[in-house]
């Protein structure tokens, strides 16, 4: 009976719980904390026993470049398997497939290098988890890279043995998956650093797969044109769409009237000074040297152009070393996350 009367007790405690959460949205009353219990105790002046309330990224300096190489092989992933549907410019479509498929098997490389031994990779494709963000791009990575793989042995094929039914096959399935994996390969390290609890990654939570994915399609574009396209009417098209894209981007972040303390790492020292670096090589820059080309006389176009192309490439460089650095020190800050949810 006393048993009964102690259970009805928590209930009855657990339902003003309840109630107090769904009015109030916090519930004030204290926990239990037994005497002598090794509970974790933080706050904003002593943080967690002295110490980050946030781990930082544990990443080896490969991540960045893995974002890197991970961004221009989607975008051109997806330039090779369009090109051919919506114009006649067949060796671009060429060229653009066998970048994609070297910039898939190099981003494995890099990621498998840092995680330490290949099974460690094999192991997140033991399980499809759609809440996650690192299962996810692990499965992605995979399609990417296999419809790459078919995309470019078809064009093998094609050039060997001319038209056959298994290339006409192969081509088809390689440039369907490479356009279906191409998008969200091209942009989901914006979506996985965003989806975390480091403040400057989590306050742009929407604003890093737009900026990552234009920083790619920029990177796709000049590495196309440095390969000899410079002349391409349809990738300066491309280029003065991305470069718009991030001038818009960093002129926003600069209109700010009040800067939000999380932001400071965007802002201030080292990877301040990457961030902004790769706002100006990657939007203004590259923007106004494209449209210089435009009216500028004939013999000095090409030098026009091969100037944004590289700009544009360094500038999607220092992007994704400017963010992880970003990271880091914005972890560091263990005190922002309780200011701003005290």
């Amino acid at each position: 009976m006393e048993v009964l009367e102690s259970a009805d007790i928590r209930e009855l405690k657990l339902d003003a719980i309840r109630r107090e959460a769904k009015e109030k949205g916090i519930v004030e009353a204290p926990g239990i904390r037994p005497v002598g219990s090794p509970f974790p105790i933080a706050s904003p002046e002593t943080g967690y026993y002295g110490h980050h309330l946030l781990k930082e990224p544990q990443w080896t300096e490969l991540i960045p470049l893995y974002f890197f190489v991970g961004g221009a092989a989607g975008s051109l992933g997806a330039i090779g398997a369009l090109a051919d549907l919506i114009s006649d410019e067949k060796d671009v479509a060429l060229t653009a497939r066998w970048m994609a498929l070297g910039g898939a098997a190099l981003s494995g490389v890099l990621l498998i290098i840092d995680l330490g031994r290949p099974s460690r990779f094999l192991n997140m494709l033991r399980v499809f988890k759609p809440q996650s963000t690192m299962s996810m791009g692990s499965w992605v990575l995979s399609g990417f890279s296999a419809s790459a793989g078919m995309a470019s042995l078809a064009d093998l094929l094609h050039q060997f043995f001319g038209p056959t039914v298994a290339g006409r096959i192969l081509g088809a399935l390689g440039r369907g998956g490479s356009a279906l994996f191409a998008m969200p390969f091209h942009n989901y390290t914006g979506v996985l650093i965003g989806a975390t609890a480091i403040p400057v990654w989590n306050s742009h939570v929407c604003q890093l797969p737009r900026e990552f994915g234009m920083s790619g399609l920029q990177s796709a574009t000049s590495l196309l044109e440095l390969a000899g396209y410079e002349s391409r009417t349809s990738l300066n098209l491309l280029g003065l769409l991305s470069s718009a894209t991030e001038t818009f981007e960093f002129a926003r972040e600069l209109a700010k009237p009040n800067p939000r303390e999380e932001d400071a790492p965007l802002r201030n020292g080292a990877s301040g000074a990457l961030v902004t670096t790769s706002a100006v090589l990657s939007g203004p820059l590259p923007l106004g040297l494209r449209i210089a080309a435009m009216v500028a006389p004939k013999k000095h176009r090409r030098k026009l152009r091969i100037a944004a192309a590289i700009a544009g490439v360094l500038g999607s460089l220092c992007l994704r070393y400017g963010w992880v650095k970003a990271g880091a020190v914005s972890a560091q800050d263990w005190k922002l996350p309780l200011r701003r949810n005290g």
